[in-house]
């Protein structure tokens, strides 16, 4: 899905670079063309200025996803959600973060959860940044707990892992 949304933009790399930053960042569009994040309008002036592109560039990319069907009805249906690994010592939760070896393989995050199932853990947040997304996508799991002995081992000796950051 995501590949097919960037190809949508494959003839304009100034509006590409706007569409991969509204995805990475969740920001939608509202009905009359503007950039949102969970519904408060955001200036093309500032989206622009974080991509080091142009406001005019912003709104044509957000006219064109209108234009289309299947992006209208993802965009205008956007959301972001909070990212609670910044906040995460001041709530005194654990983040550990997994590099995969491959991203694109499957059962990455079910064989982590199991791990921290199997200790009793529970998890306040998982993301995964996105393999098409990210020079180096991840795994980020956030936990309630401290971490008992022996979880981060069993988690670096998942076969998916590449590396494991606490």
């Amino acid at each position: 899905m995501w590949s097919d949304i960037i190809h949508e933009f494959a003839d304009s790399p100034s509006q590409s670079r706007v569409v991969r930053f509204l995805l990475e960042n969740g920001f939608g569009v509202t009905e009359d063309g503007r950039i949102s994040c969970n519904g408060i309008e955001m200036p093309a002036t500032a989206v622009a200025k974080a991509i080091g592109s142009d406001r005019r560039v912003v709104d044509s990319t957000a006219r064109r996803i209108l234009e289309r069907p299947m992006l209208r009805e993802i965009f205008l249906n956007m959301r972001a959600t909070p990212d609670l690994s910044r906040v995460a010592e001041s709530l005194r939760y654990t983040v550990i973060t997994v590099l995969p070896r491959n991203a694109s393989e499957r059962g990455i995050v079910g064989a982590a959860v199991r791990v921290l199932s199997d200790y009793n853990l529970s998890i306040r947040q998982i993301f995964v940044t996105d393999p098409q997304f990210s020079e180096e996508p991840k795994l980020v799991i956030i936990i309630e707990d401290v971490l008992p002995d022996g979880v981060i081992e069993k988690i670096r000796a998942l076969p998916q892992v590449k590396q494991v950051i606490i």
